[in-house]
C-alpha cells in the first residue's frame, strides 16, 4: 500500500532522490548563463514546442513545421486545432514533461521507458524541423541517450535514471524562467501568454495568466518530488 503519509520519511532512497534534485538545482542555477546547460536549454524548448505540436494534433490541427533557434527561442507552424488548447501547452506541457521525467528516475524500468519515448519523439520531431538547429539538437541527443542507454546495460555506469532526472529538474525549472523572462523580464507582447490573454474573454493580461502558468509548473514539480517519496518509500 502506497505510503501517502510519508511516514518514517526519509529512507536511504528517499534522502537521495531529494539530495540529488537539490543538487541539481545548485548547479543548473550555477551554470545557467554558461555554454555547458546550452544544450539541455535547447531540449526544453524543444519540449516546449513539441507540446505545442501535441496540443495541435488532439485538437485535429495540423502541424507544419517546428523550429527551434540557438538563441533559445522556438516556433510552431499550425494550422487548425483549438488555439487556446494549443497555446498554453508550451509552457504547461514542458511542466508536464518535467514531473513525468522527475517520476520516471525513481524505476529503472520506467526511466528505460521514458528514455525509449524521448527516442521517439526525437525522430518524429525530426521530420518536422525546419532548421538545422532542431535537427543537429535532435540527432545529438539521439546519439547521446543512446549512449547513456548503452552504458547503463553494457557496463557498471548506471546513470540513466540521474540523467532522466536531470532533464525532468531542468525542464521543471526552464518553463518557470521562460514564463517569468518572456512576461517580466523582457515583457516579450508575441509570447503565448500575451497571445492567450487576447483571445481569452477572461479579464487578465498576459502577465497575470503567466503567473497563473507559473504556478501550475510550481504544483507539478511539488507533486513530481511528493509522489517520487511515495514511491520510493
Amino acid at each position: 500500500m502506497a505510503n501517502w503519509e510519508l511516514q518514517s520519511c526519509c529512507n536511504r532512497s528517499q534522502t537521495a532522490f531529494l539530495v540529488t534534485i537539490g543538487v541539481y538545482m545548485v548547479v543548473i542555477l550555477l551554470l545557467w548563463r554558461t555554454f555547458l546547460l546550452r544544450p539541455f536549454k535547447l531540449i526544453t524548448v524543444f519540449l516546449h514546442e513539441a507540446s505545442h505540436a501535441v496540443a495541435c494534433k488532439l485538437t485535429c490541427g495540423h502541424v507544419e513545421g517546428i523550429k527551434v533557434q540557438a538563441d533559445e527561442g522556438g516556433v510552431t507552424q499550425t494550422r487548425g486545432g483549438i488555439y487556446w488548447i494549443i497555446l498554453p501547452a508550451g509552457y504547461l506541457g514542458s511542466s508536464f514533461w518535467g514531473m513525468a521525467l522527475i517520476l520516471a528516475s525513481t524505476d529503472l524500468l520506467a526511466a528505460r521507458i521514458a528514455a525509449g519515448c524521448f527516442l521517439v519523439a526525437l525522430v518524429v520531431v525530426l521530420f518536422y524541423a525546419k532548421n538545422w538547429t532542431l535537427r543537429g539538437l535532435c540527432i545529438g541527443f539521439i546519439i547521446f541517450i543512446a549512449l547513456v542507454w548503452l552504458l547503463q546495460e553494457r557496463t557498471t555506469v548506471r546513470i540513466l535514471r540521474y540523467v532522466i532526472l536531470f532533464i525532468g529538474v531542468m525542464n521543471s525549472l526552464f518553463s518557470v524562467y521562460d514564463i517569468y523572462d518572456d512576461l517580466i523580464s523582457r515583457r516579450v507582447n508575441s509570447s503565448d501568454a500575451e497571445k492567450f490573454a487576447e483571445i481569452c474573454p477572461c479579464p487578465c493580461n498576459g502577465v497575470g495568466w503567466g503567473f497563473i502558468w507559473g504556478m501550475i509548473s510550481f504544483i507539478f514539480l511539488g507533486i513530481a518530488v511528493y509522489v517520487g517519496l511515495v514511491i520510493l518509500s
